[in-house]
C-alpha cells in the first residue's frame, strides 16, 4: 500500500516536472547536476562559450549550498534567521537573474531538491526576496511575484516528505 502511494506521489511530481517550459527544465536538470555533483556540468550542458561561462558562475554560486544544508534555523526561533536567508536569497538571486526560472513551481521544485523537504517553509520568503531585488527587470519582477500562489505564501504547514523525483539529463535518440 505504502509503495503504490509513492509511487503515486513520484508520477505526481513527474507531471509538475513536464508542465515546466523546456529551459526551465533543462535548467532545473543542469542545476540538479551542478548542485549534487551528480555530473561535469561542463561536458554535458556546455554548448558554448557564453553557456560555460553561465555553469562555471553557478558552480561557484552554489558553494552556499553546503553550508545551507547544514544551517537550517528552528522554525520557532530567530536565531541563524540572518545566515540562513541571506545566503539562500543570494542562491536564489542568482538563479532568478538567469532568466530560465520562470515560476515559483519551478523554483521549488529545483530547490527542494537542492536543499531538502525542511527547506520548504523558507522557499516562499527566499523567492519573494530575490524576485523583488533590483537585478530583476521590472516587468519579470512582476510576473515571478505573481506566479507565487496565496497557498503558498500562506501554508500552515509544509511536508517534510523527501522528493522522489530528481530529472536527469536524457541523451537524444539518433535519428
Amino acid at each position: 500500500m505504502a509503495l503504490a502511494g509513492t509511487a503515486s506521489i513520484t508520477i505526481a511530481e513527474m507531471r509538475e516536472f513536464a508542465s515546466f517550459a523546456p529551459a526551465e527544465q533543462r535548467y532545473i536538470r543542469r542545476s540538479l547536476d551542478i548542485g549534487l555533483a551528480r555530473r561535469d556540468a561542463f561536458t554535458l550542458w556546455g554548448r558554448s562559450p557564453a553557456e560555460c561561462m553561465s555553469i562555471r558562475a553557478q558552480y561557484v554560486a552554489y558553494q552556499d549550498l553546503k553550508s545551507l544544508r547544514g544551517a537550517l534555523p528552528d522554525e520557532t526561533s530567530l536565531e541563524g534567521i540572518e545566515a540562513f536567508c541571506g545566503k539562500l536569497t543570494r542562491l536564489a538571486a542568482f538563479d532568478l537573474a538567469q532568466g530560465r526560472l520562470e515560476s515559483f513551481g519551478a523554483f521549488r521544485f529545483l530547490y527542494e531538491r537542492l536543499l531538502g523537504a525542511t527547506v520548504r517553509p523558507w522557499l516562499p520568503s527566499a523567492f519573494c526576496a530575490a524576485s523583488a531585488l533590483p537585478q530583476i527587470e521590472p516587468e519579470r519582477r512582476k510576473l515571478l511575484l505573481q506566479s507565487l500562489s496565496e497557498a503558498a505564501a500562506t501554508a500552515a504547514g509544509w511536508s517534510t516528505r523527501e522528493p522522489g523525483f530528481f530529472p536527469e539529463f536524457i541523451e537524444e535518440a539518433a535519428a
